[in-house]
């Protein structure tokens, strides 16, 4: 088995079935002001059991496509929201 890409963000959408999408940020430096920016992805993940909330941090990983917009499957929750 290859290695694949792992991720790790915070749920910020659990209305699908078994789908959830992970809000992934990242820190990159402009590259003319020197100025650390916060950059957002949105990725939706597959869930089988639904055990991911909203406000959770998920670890997910690069799959095959599961659907039109789902290439990430959610790995394991690190984090459960309050």
């Amino acid at each position: 088995m290859g290695i694949t890409a792992q991720k790790i963000g915070t749920v910020v959408s659990d209305k699908m079935t078994k789908t959830v999408a992970v809000a992934v940020e990242r820190k990159v430096r402009h590259p003319r002001y020197d100025k650390v920016i916060r950059k957002t992805k949105k990725f939706l993940a597959h869930d089988e059991a639904d055990t991911a909330k909203m406000g959770d941090v998920v670890l997910i990983e690069e799959t095959r496509p599961l659907s039109k917009t789902k290439r990430w499957r959610v790995r394991q929750v690190l984090v459960q929201s309050k």
